[in-house]
């Protein structure tokens, strides 16, 4: 089963923290919790990220000139199209906001394998195995930009792209 998902069916919701908004595109949920959630954020100036118990982040910049994410025991530099995951109940702050940048995020439940989440930027066969995902950079082969395809099977990629492949 393939689901393609446009930038009309998505949901904007105010930050956990209250200083920002989240475009959900997708969200499965599963035991009372999230199992998955796939999101787009913008981070406009240097602040703490919102705590998610008991959640996996991975987090892919998609314009913009990136930021520093510092909290206890971490330090990641999140740079355009490079994935970036963190546990996302440890209290991290973006740093370095020289300009505002817009990120892509992948969350999953702890305890199920992380996902992999790879930039793409020519045209691919993904073999099938996990859920994929596929979040279109810019428009091509029938997706337009920012849409999202979400399938069970194999799936082609026209463009430049981010793939997240999810399991459990």
């Amino acid at each position: 089963m393939t689901r393609h998902l446009t930038p009309a069916e998505y949901r904007t919701m105010p930050w956990a923290n209250g200083k920002g908004v989240t475009v959900e595109m997708l969200r499965v949920e599963a035991a009372g919790g999230v199992k998955w959630r796939l999101s787009r954020a913008s981070v406009v100036e240097a602040g703490e990220f919102s705590l998610f118990p008991g959640i996996e982040r991975n987090l892919t910049v998609i314009t913009g000139p990136g930021f520093d994410l510092i909290g206890s025991g971490l330090h990641l530099a999140a740079r355009p199209l490079v994935p970036v995951a963190f546990p996302g109940d440890v209290q991290i702050r973006a740093e370095a906001v020289t300009a505002p940048s817009d990120d892509f995020n992948v969350m999953t439940a702890r305890g199920l394998p992380l996902p992999e989440v790879t930039v793409v930027t020519s045209p691919q066969v993904l073999a099938a195995g996990g859920t994929l995902a596929v979040f279109a950079l810019e428009a091509a082969g029938g997706l337009g930009r920012h849409d999202l395809l979400f399938s069970e099977g194999a799936l082609t990629v026209a463009g430049p792209a981010i793939v997240v492949r999810l399991f459990g």
